[in-house]
């Protein structure tokens, strides 16, 4: 569901309209009819990509991303609207004990039940005042983490994901010390209702600028020959690089304000106050 269709709220008459709203199959259908309410959890949002052998795995960089729409965390969830990595708050014993407390009991699990896993497993977890809390699992590389997360890593990934395959993980990732984040571009209306076809302008004005790679999601080829059009709701990511956050969002948001579409919308505070 990308993030769609979950509520986060303090608010108990907003929670329970919208419980009307999906048990009575307005917000999904028939898909929505069943609904699960959680804890909700405070703290910064932490995502750490492992690389599974079935045995045992080995953590990717941790990363940050922003799921609400707006600035501030305003307007509803999406796919996620802007990354960064490293992460300030998640050192080396953060990590580990993510491996230790969630991710190898899970593998543990999964070897009991029969299933040899082996792959990326993503932990989404939230930097509790009690410490790592796990929100989700999924069986993939994140989006937009991966955005982040790949850029900063000086390790061979081909090899390392060989050895996962073949289950048996010899090898670490490394990573340089530098900085990557990402600031997701969108379609007007996302993430609810996505208007497509736009031309996208101002790509060739990114030519030179050092440190600065745009990485397209929903695009399409226009029908003038070398122009791209709107193809989805997250169109693309302008990600930055840099030696520290700071300079790799500003490099980030220069990217970004060189290009554009009709109704394109995006953060403005991604990584602003890294955690």
């Amino acid at each position: 569901a990308a993030g769609k269709g979950v509520l986060v709220t303090t608010d108990r008459a907003e929670a329970e309209a919208d419980i009307r709203e999906k048990l009575a199959g307005k917000s999904f259908g028939d898909a929505g009819r069943r609904v699960v309410i959680e804890e909700r959890m405070i703290g910064p949002e932490l995502t750490v990509l492992a690389v599974c052998d079935g045995q045992r795995a080995v953590a990717l960089a941790p990363s940050q991303d922003y799921k609400r729409v707006g600035d501030g965390d305003a307007g509803p969830n999406t796919g996620g609207m802007g990354c960064y990595s490293p992460v300030p708050a998640a050192d080396a014993a953060v990590v580990q004990s993510v491996l230790d407390d969630f991710v190898s009991p899970t593998l543990a699990e999964l070897r009991r039940r029969g299933i040899d896993y082996r792959g990326v497993l993503y932990a989404g977890l939230m930097l509790t005042a009690e410490g790592p809390k796990l929100v989700e699992y999924n069986v993939r590389f994140g989006d937009p983490e991966t955005q982040v997360v790949l850029p900063r890593l000086t390790s061979d990934l081909a090899q390392l994901l060989a050895e996962a395959a073949s289950g048996e993980l010899r090898s670490e990732p490394t990573y340089t010390d530098d900085a990557c984040v990402a600031v997701a571009c969108a379609a007007e209306g996302y993430p609810t209702s996505t208007r497509t076809g736009d031309v996208i302008e101002g790509l060739d004005r990114l030519d030179g600028l050092d440190g600065v790679e745009v990485l397209f999601a929903g695009v399409a080829a226009g029908d003038e020959p070398g122009t791209l059009v709107t193809a989805g709701g997250r169109v693309l990511y302008v990600c930055g690089t840099a030696p520290d956050i700071e300079a790799a969002r500003a490099l980030a948001y220069q990217g970004v304000a060189r290009i554009s579409w009709p109704g394109m919308h995006h953060r403005t505070d991604i990584a602003a106050n890294p955690t």
